[in-house]
């Protein structure tokens, strides 16, 4: 047992995590010091009236740094517009799966990159702009992707809530998000983006009137499904539209295959709708669009049924050209 640590006020060893860490969650907080979170959040409110922490990012993401550092980080490298960006929107896992977030995340990856902090993040600010100027309340409209992709579109309407990646940056904090939620079958990283996408997806069930919600069943076989966390953690109150994949004797991922053609005869052929009740209005979510065929393939089956009158399709991410395949996730 370590007596040093037991001596210490929690003020303390809050501070002294955060020094540590650079950046930290209050559900960290609440792991490390294993006490409850009001306790945490109590201790919390008193080193920002104190003015000894900043907490950056919106609930329920939201972390908590030093103030003198962030503080003298933006003063010496970058301007304030710049830093707040960065604050919200950067995200980098390192190779040892270590999270590095806003500022002192872009630091990390300057170093890593070896550019300079100063010269890079109004880069930065500004390819993020570039790719924003593509939203619309908050949503990337890939209706004429799909028009110029596809012979027959069977979806009214196709979203995307990010691009999965920016030129030169790399993956964007959902794109980040959504592959290592995958890859390491991470529940927890799987919760956090489901609370970070739902307002979201509240807005379109609400907007469109769903009465039906399906999501796009995996093709490659894990122990953690995401699609499965993310229907349940979502909590959505609204009728499941049943989608199966079906088996085949030998199963081909949609992302090991590099044709369009080839991408669509999949979904065409392992997708099945397997709903007899009507809607008049379904959500179809799937988690990343490269070509798009598998939520394609898929409404059109709904429309062929006429088991819905419109459908609107999701992706957490989407790729930012034509037809691109994120073969990642």
């Amino acid at each position: 047992m370590n007596y040093e640590l037991m001596k210490k006020t929690t003020a303390e060893k809050i501070i002294e995590y955060v020094t540590e860490k650079k950046q930290a969650s209050a559900n960290e907080l609440v792991d490390f010091l294993e006490i409850s979170q009001r306790a945490v959040f109590s201790q919390l409110a008193n080193l920002l009236t104190e003015n000894k922490l900043i907490k950056i990012g919106k609930p329920p993401v939201v972390f908590y740094l030093l103030k003198e550092e962030v503080l003298a980080r933006a003063e010496v490298l970058i301007d304030e517009k710049t830093r707040k960006a960065l604050e919200e929107n950067f995200l980098f896992i390192t190779p040892d799966g270590q999270r590095k977030q806003g500022l002192g995340g872009f630091e990390y990856w300057c170093e890593k990159t070896k550019q300079s902090v100063q010269k890079t993040a109004p880069q930065y600010l500004k390819t993020l702009k570039k790719y924003e100027a593509f939203k619309k309340n908050g949503l990337i409209d890939g209706m004429q992707k799909f028009k110029t992709t596809f012979d027959k579109v069977g979806l009214d309407k196709i979203f995307y809530l990010d691009f999965y990646s920016l030129e030169r940056f790399g993956k964007t904090k959902l794109g980040q998000l959504l592959l290592y939620a995958k890859q390491s079958q991470n529940k927890k990283l799987m919760r956090e983006l489901a609370v970070t996408i739902k307002p979201k997806i509240d807005e379109l069930l609400e907007k469109y009137a769903i009465d039906g919600i399906g999501f796009i069943p995996p093709t490659v076989k894990r122990q953690v499904q995401f699609m499965k966390e993310l229907e349940k953690n979502l909590h959505e109150n609204i009728s499941r539209v049943s989608i199966v994949k079906v088996k085949t004797e030998i199963i081909v991922p949609q992302k090991t295959l590099n044709k369009l053609a080839d991408r669509i005869e999949n979904a065409k052929k392992t997708l099945v709708v397997d709903e007899q009740r009507v809607f008049k209005n379904i959500l179809l979510i799937d988690d990343a669009i490269g070509s798009g065929a598998t939520l394609n393939e898929t409404a059109l089956q709904i429309k062929q049924k006429k088991l819905a009158k419109k459908v609107i399709g999701l992706a957490i991410t989407g790729s930012f050209k034509g037809f691109e395949v994120i073969s990642e996730v």
